[in-house]
């Protein structure tokens, strides 16, 4: 199931880890994290994101307040580079093209939104926690953060960071997506990367049910 999904949207394992995000271990390895700190004028805040890196950094001037690993889109699915600025934020956003059929015993199958299996079914979009739009049905989202790229466009955060990038932008916050950026030589270089990316989704009846809809309890900023 994942495989057909992951190439176009970003997976939910933070139902299973949320409560414990920040001590779980995924095969041995330790958990992936981004320290964030609190803008002292949320105005000030830009998001620059670079595809060659793999990497989003936000800052306030030359204050960096959040350097993150993200997963990027295909060469034939490319992110579009260019400057927007984010117009769209919702919480527990769900795929409206990519997701799962099911009928009302609980059953159900991966699938496109067009596509019934029969009738009796019905469409639940593929969870898309804390998306973040800056253009027409493209935007950062919580999922599955490859080391290569992997999605149809769309910029994906691990599931520890995406409720810290959500916190610190807002709508009309400026997003520059280029092949490269300065800071790929500061802040990003030797950048961290997760490696649960290899894990399966939770089971279809968590998917599509409320219960993939986490809100963290700790802390989402460092003190300073």
């Amino acid at each position: 199931m994942k495989n057909i999904l992951t190439l176009c949207i970003g997976s939910l394992v933070g139902v299973f880890l949320f409560s414990s995000c920040m001590t779980s271990k995924i095969g041995g390895i330790g958990p992936y994290g981004s320290k964030a700190y609190k803008p002292n004028n949320p105005d000030a805040v830009k998001v620059k994101v670079s595809l060659a890196n793999q990497a989003v950094y936000v800052m306030e001037g030359s204050r960096p307040l959040l350097v993150t690993a993200t997963c990027v889109g295909t060469p034939a699915k490319p992110t579009p580079k260019g400057s927007f600025r984010v117009y769209k934020k919702i919480k527990d956003k769900r795929s409206y093209s990519y997701g799962y059929w099911v009928n009302s015993g609980g059953h159900g199958k991966a699938g496109t939104s067009g596509q019934s299996p029969g009738a009796g079914y019905r469409y639940v979009g593929y969870p898309m926690p804390y998306w973040v739009e800056f253009s027409p049905q493209y935007g950062f989202h919580q999922g599955w953060v490859w080391p290569v790229p992997r999605t149809h466009g769309c910029l994906r955060l691990h599931h520890n960071v995406a409720p810290k990038f959500f916190a610190l932008v807002k709508n009309g916050t400026p997003v520059n997506i280029a092949q490269t950026q300065p800071e790929d030589q500061t802040l990003g270089k030797g950048l961290r990367r997760p490696h649960d990316y290899m894990l399966d989704d939770p089971p279809i009846s968590v998917m599509t049910s409320a219960r993939v809809f986490q809100t963290p309890t700790a802390p989402l900023f460092e003190s300073e």
